[in-house]
């Protein structure tokens, strides 16, 4: 499918995702939306793409919802909720995807944009970004698209609780100190930086890939220390019996780098 918001590159294993209205900083409108639902989606039966960096065209990673979009609902609750959903899905469907995730955040990141960012296993900051939940500045409840259930997870109760209750910007240094972003680089070495990051995940075996990020999702939520045991046994011997496995050990028996076949 041709994208009229949305620019991929695939580099072998690696895509590239951008968000690419940079016009109006990447703002969510229902087309860039539906492109993002449609690329996402698609991601759950894509055997080669094994990491995802997104990022933002231009000065900004996303400023969330298009406000100045035209979104008549002419058919009450149920269809404002019906269009909530189709935002609100985006993180789960990200969540679910079996790559691994890398949001490259520079400039804005407000609203729907943080809620992206937030949805990634790795975020790496530029110098310039800026993060908030902006939601709550226009009127509505901080609490939006998957955000107050990272966001806590993530940095802690009472920081989350500041922003949220505030919509108050995190800067790129503070979200490194609180454990938001992983590294702050300047704007211009974040290709860079995502590319070095992508390629170290890269040189893991395919199927240990999926199962670690698969493992971490649901340990954040897990009940015991029994569940995530009983997870993290069940897939260590499925991988154990990959052929990837055993070239692992016999590369690193033979001090040469590994070539793995995902089976």
């Amino acid at each position: 499918m041709a994208y009229r918001t949305l620019e991929v590159t695939r580099e072998g294993a690696l895509t590239w995702l951008t968000l690419n209205r940079p016009e109006a900083l990447n703002s969510l409108d229902t087309t860039l939306v539906d492109e993002l639902h449609d690329c996402f989606t698609k991601l759950a039966s894509d055997r080669e793409t094994r990491v995802v960096v997104m990022r933002g065209a231009g000065r900004a990673f996303c400023a969330g919802l298009d406000l100045k979009e035209s979104r008549p609902n002419t058919g009450g609750v149920p269809e404002g909720l019906r269009m909530q959903r189709r935002i609100s899905e985006l993180p789960m469907l990200m969540r679910r995807a079996p790559q691994a995730f890398i949001a490259c955040v520079h400039g804005a990141a407000c609203g729907g944009g943080f809620a992206l960012a937030l949805a990634a296993d790795v975020r790496l900051a530029g110098a310039s970004a800026r993060m908030n939940a902006a939601f709550i500045r226009i009127g509505l409840s901080a609490c939006d698209i998957g955000v107050s259930y990272f966001l806590p997870r993530l940095i802690g109760a009472s920081v989350a609780s500041e922003l949220l209750l505030t919509g108050r910007f995190i800067a790129a240094e503070r979200a490194l100190a609180v454990g938001l972003v992983s590294a702050v680089v300047p704007d211009e070495h974040l290709e860079a930086e995502a590319r070095s990051l992508a390629q170290e995940m890269l040189a893991t075996t395919p199927l240990g890939l999926r199962l670690t990020k698969e493992c971490l999702s649901v340990s954040i939520d897990a009940g015991s220390l029994e569940q995530v045991i009983a997870m993290e046994d069940r897939n260590q011997i499925l991988c154990a019996q990959s052929h990837d496995f055993r070239e692992g050990i016999s590369a690193f028996l033979e001090k040469r780098a590994p070539h793995y076949s995902d089976r």
